[in-house]
Formats: structure tokens, sequence, C-alpha cells
């Protein structure tokens, strides 16, 4: 149980910083561009969206670490890519087929989530391999 935790933390941790660097450096300008279809910053739910990211690491190493016999870098990083396509694809341009966000923004979540997972895979995969 021990290197699925450590793994969760390691993923968690990543995603969180991806995040910040995605949502708060790279997409400001055009989180800004569409304020109206946001919370106030003073009513954003931050612990919740933690709380989440957490939720996900989990159930992403766990799907690893019980489904996959043959664990390892290269294992992790293609479980990483495809899930990054499976999850990315719809946030990103999914959300752009139903909301007025820029083609950026949808972008940057599609393409963003997948390195994300990619990221996600590669850690899981050092932590738990054969």
């Amino acid at each position: 149980m021990k290197k699925p935790l450590l793994a969760t933390l390691g993923v968690f941790l990543a995603w969180s910083a991806m995040d910040f660097v995605i949502h708060g450096l790279i997409l400001r300008s055009s989180y800004a561009a569409t304020t109206s279809l946001w919370r106030p910053m003073g009513e954003m739910k931050m612990a919740l969206m933690y709380f989440t990211v957490l939720i996900s690491a989990l159930a992403f190493v766990l799907i690893y670490s019980l489904f996959f016999s043959r664990k390892g870098i290269s294992t992790g990083v293609a479980y990483g890519l495809l899930f990054g396509i499976g999850t990315g694809l719809p946030m990103g341009y999914g959300s752009y087929s139903v909301m007025p966000i820029p083609y950026f923004m949808a972008f940057t979540w599609c393409f963003g989530s997948m390195i994300e997972a990619m990221v996600g895979g590669l850690i899981v995969g050092s932590i738990i391999r054969e």
C-alpha cells in the first residue's frame, strides 16, 4: 500500500503544480476575457478543487496498480497518454462545442490535460513497477 500512496501523492503534487501553470499563468488572460463564465475569485471553492484533484490522482494510480499486469515507465506513460486523450478531448473540445470560450483555452485544456496525464503516468510507472 506504500507505493500506491506515494504515487498518489506524487501525481497529486505534479498535477496541482501543472494546474497552477496552465490555469494561473498560461490561461490567465483567457479567464479574464471570459469572467462572466466563472465564479468570482472570492467565491471559488479551492479546497473542493484540490480534493477533486486528490481523488482523481488516487483513481488514476489505483487503475494502474490494480489492472495493469506489466508495470514500468513505458507502460505508465502509455497509460497516461491514453488517459489524457480520454479526458483532455472532452474537457477541451467538448467544452468548446457548448461554451463560448476562446479556442486557445480549449486547445490548452485539451493538450494540458494530455501532458498532465502523461506526467502522472511517468510518476506512477516510476514508483510502481515490476
